[in-house]
């Protein structure tokens, strides 16, 4: 696993938020527009409990504090249409909104859409996935470093045994472009010290899609012959176990997940799920709010000061980009991420149900 710079780890933190130039509200530069201003944020689905439960809320109240209370948020949910997506970004710039943050269903599709704004003057802040298409900049995470922190996992959950066992890999949406780079960071920790057995892409990221390749996976591998499961995050890991429990497993083997959501993290908890990559919600969605209100704003030096890396589409070059670093979450440093970080508080976590597998890691 690369490693994180200090700097960008201490950022981690939702504490530290400021003294990584998080929040500066800085007003050197005239801006171009004031206070009251209109972001459009088209988010992709419902069944990723991130989005709606902090991204939203989280990019809401960062334009509002950096606004003054005067900026809006106009948010729509693509409910994983790639079709409805595009015509709620066209309605956006008819609406004339003055910046559009978009998470794209499919990077792809939406580039016409993002054209449209660009001809209308309105900036294109791509948000966890890379659009194509004329965008002004790109907030993300290190998606490389999530498959390899995953496929890290695996290969020391299985130790000495890793060389002969036999594991399927459950991959994202080929219509998302972090499929592929969370496929390559995985697939470059896991070639050579594992047997990849059977892999899979799963459409829109639909945990059904992820039930139904499980159910083939253990039909052509064998129940009991998968050693473990790479899954590319936790709704799809919620699947992959519930389908492995279908099939009769007594003990589930090493699965792996990301976005940490509530249901992952009591997983991980009782031990039914071995890891999930915990990426600072409150960091990224953070970061996209005071981008895209600087872009829309002429604060060019705030702006450059949170570009940090330059990435490139299959249509565009040296995109600026921010690229937030992850953690490998497990039953050791639950306190010192989501809890620390207030995503969720212990007594979420610790219901009845999981309240004996809290007390056996202390956590309480």
């Amino acid at each position: 696993m690369r490693p994180i710079p200090p700097v960008m780890a201490v950022c981690v933190s939702a504490l530290l938020l400021t003294s990584c130039g998080v929040g500066s509200t800085n007003t050197a530069v005239s801006p171009k527009k004031g206070n009251d201003i209109t972001l459009g944020l088209l988010l992709p689905d419902r069944s990723t409990s991130r989005f709606d439960r902090f991204d939203y809320p989280l990019i809401k109240k960062e334009v509002a504090t950096l606004t003054h209370g005067k900026g809006k948020v106009s948010y729509a949910n693509a409910e994983a249409s790639a079709k409805k997506q595009s015509r709620q970004f066209l309605q956006m710039v008819a609406d004339k909104v003055d910046v559009i943050l978009v998470d794209a269903v499919d990077a792809k599709a939406i580039g016409p859409a993002v054209r449209k704004a660009k001809d209308a003057g309105i900036p294109v802040i791509a948000y966890d996935r890379l659009a194509q298409g004329p965008i002004d900049a790109y907030v993300s995470h290190d998606n490389e470093l999530v498959g390899e922190v995953q496929g890290r996992a695996i290969v020391e959950a299985l130790g000495d045994k890793a060389e002969t066992s036999k594991i399927v890999m459950m991959n994202g949406s080929p219509a998302d472009p972090n499929t592929a780079l969370f496929k390559k960071g995985a697939v470059n920790e896991l070639n050579g010290k594992v047997v990849i057995a059977k892999q899979y892409d799963t459409r829109e990221w639909l945990p059904s899609v992820a039930k139904a390749n499980m159910k083939a996976a253990i039909a052509s591998v064998g129940l009991n012959s998968i050693a473990a499961v790479y899954s590319a995050n936790d709704d799809m890991a919620g699947a992959v176990i519930d389908e492995l429990k279908a099939a009769g497993a007594t003990k589930i083997p090493p699965v792996t997940g990301q976005d940490a959501s509530l249901a992952a993290v009591q997983r991980v908890v009782s031990g039914e799920q071995y890891m999930t990559v915990y990426k600072s919600f409150l960091l990224e969605a953070t970061n996209a709010a005071q981008i895209a209100v600087y872009k829309i704003q002429g604060r060019g030096l705030q702006f450059d000061a949170l570009i940090r890396d330059k990435l490139d589409s299959p249509t565009q070059k040296d995109i600026p980009s921010l690229l937030v670093p992850v953690v490998a979450l497990t039953r050791d440093n639950i306190k010192q991420t989501v809890i620390k970080d207030d995503v969720y508080t212990v007594k979420q976590i610790c219901t009845a149900e999981y309240a004996a597998d809290c007390a056996a890691i202390g956590l309480k």
